[in-house]
């Protein structure tokens, strides 16, 4: 049996999906249902869940039509791995980001990387570039899309 494909919905894509004022709403609302029409499973983290409950409400999350991920073990030494090439690169400036991303995003990517994820899902600029560096020291087993690419343009499909 093949093993079904899944996309794991980072804080930024709920922030703007959940806010029909933000800029990159529509966006957000055309991938949510590019995937729940083309059976692709959606996932949540509880490492996003908790950055989202910081300034919304768990009731908020469309939890019924999300598979929540808890964070393991496995998880934990992998996000270190990603972390160590991350911390290094940003030490001798080949990663230049405005905050520190790194724990919980390579937490993330961790997640994406060792469960039926092929897609990650985020608005975050820094985000990006951290994936992006990653990606010149080690296998990621996951596409990185960003919302600021209409759906119909990164799946190449018109809506």
């Amino acid at each position: 049996m093949k093993r079904k494909e899944g996309v794991l919905l980072d804080t930024s894509f709920f922030l703007r999906f959940l806010n029909e004022e933000d800029p990159l709403f529509a966006h957000a609302d055309q991938y949510f249902r590019h995937f729940i029409n083309s059976d692709i499973d959606l996932y949540i983290s509880v490492v996003s869940i908790g950055e989202f409950c910081v300034s919304g409400s768990i009731e908020e999350l469309p939890l019924k039509n999300l598979k929540i991920i808890p964070y393991n073990f496995d998880h934990a030494i992998r996000a270190a791995q990603f972390a160590k090439i991350g911390f290094k690169k940003r030490k001798s400036d080949q990663l230049k980001v405005e905050r520190i991303i790194i724990p919980n995003d390579t937490k993330l990517f961790a997640q994406a990387d060792l469960n039926p994820i092929k897609y990650y899902l985020s608005s975050d600029q820094s985000s990006i570039k951290l994936f992006q560096s990653l990606r010149t020291e080690t296998t990621l087993n996951f596409e990185f899309i960003d919302l600021h690419t209409p759906c119909n343009e990164f799946f190449g499909t018109l809506f």
